[in-house]
């Protein structure tokens, strides 16, 4: 069958008359789909889990030089579990690409990071994978 041709098993996805062109899912975000985020919650899109706060404070004022040295490429993949004793405390992070930054990490997963990053005037929550991270280091 031509891929555009006319199947009439899938008559009744779209209301008759042509309509709109899409169907009508249930209000409350249906099955299979998460509910609409409350007003005014979580950041970019997504709440933080278990209720983790941002720091009442900016991060410290100094910016901490990295212990790579040469800021060269590095070869190593960040541990999961090194950057776990970085919870709820200032965490510089240099990625592999883009500027450094400042995170409050509240998360850490097998393969990610989330948290808090500092934006230069507020705490935004964000996650990051940790292949993306060259260096972090706590203070």
């Amino acid at each position: 069958m031509y891929p555009y041709q006319y199947d009439p098993r899938f008559q009744n996805l779209f209301p008759p008359g042509g309509g709109q062109g899409f169907p009508s899912f249930p209000p409350g975000g249906g099955q299979g789909f998460p509910p609409p985020p409350p007003p005014g919650g979580g950041g970019q899109g997504f709440p933080p889990q278990g209720g983790a706060q941002p720091p009442s404070s900016p991060p410290p004022a100094f910016t901490p030089t990295p212990k790579l040295g040469s800021g060269g490429p590095s070869l190593y993949a960040v541990d999961p579990g090194a950057i776990s004793g970085c919870l709820y405390r200032y965490t510089y992070i240099w990625p592999r690409n883009g500027r450094p930054y400042w995170f409050y990490p509240t998360f850490v997963g097998r393969r990610s990071v989330a948290g808090y990053r500092w934006t230069g005037s507020f705490w935004v929550y964000a996650g990051v994978d940790v292949n993306q991270i060259r260096e972090f280091q706590c203070v």
